[in-house]
């Protein structure tokens, strides 16, 4: 069930109702510039795709050349850390099969490292826009 409290939304579940967004930043192994030329139009599918299943929610993404930005929005019994880890197994799995050309760059797809915030302390719109205007630099 979803409730709307002017922009926030809260979501429920049996005995929680919560809205926890977080601001999530990782990057392919040794920051190579290899998430372009279809690679990264794919990997915005597929990040979809496993929210969807996972039932978390993205509400904002950019892929660069060399590293992925994410407004993730999910339930604290699935916890950020499996949605990240999720998204990077699947993602490697996937892109690797699909696109050779990875292999060949980097030995594996992801770093084991993230960037986690929650969004608190500056609003969901300031990140957002954040994110968004990540394509212009």
């Amino acid at each position: 069930m979803e409730i709307q409290n002017k922009s926030k939304k809260y979501y429920s579940s049996a005995h929680l109702v919560y809205s926890c967004q977080y601001h999530v930043i990782f990057c392919p192994k040794y920051r190579r510039k290899i998430l372009k030329d279809g690679i990264d139009t794919r990997m915005k599918e597929l990040v979809l795709e496993i929210a969807n299943d996972c039932d978390f929610k993205i509400l904002d993404m950019e892929v660069m050349p060399d590293h992925v930005h994410l407004l993730i929005d999910c339930n604290p019994r699935y916890g950020i850390l499996n949605c990240v880890k999720h998204i990077k197994q699947v993602t490697s799995h996937v892109l690797k099969k699909e696109f050779p050309i990875i292999k060949s760059k980097i030995p594996t797809l992801w770093t084991r490292s993230s960037f986690i915030s929650s969004v608190g302390a500056v609003s969901l719109e300031t990140v957002k826009q954040y994110i968004e205007d990540q394509k212009g630099k």
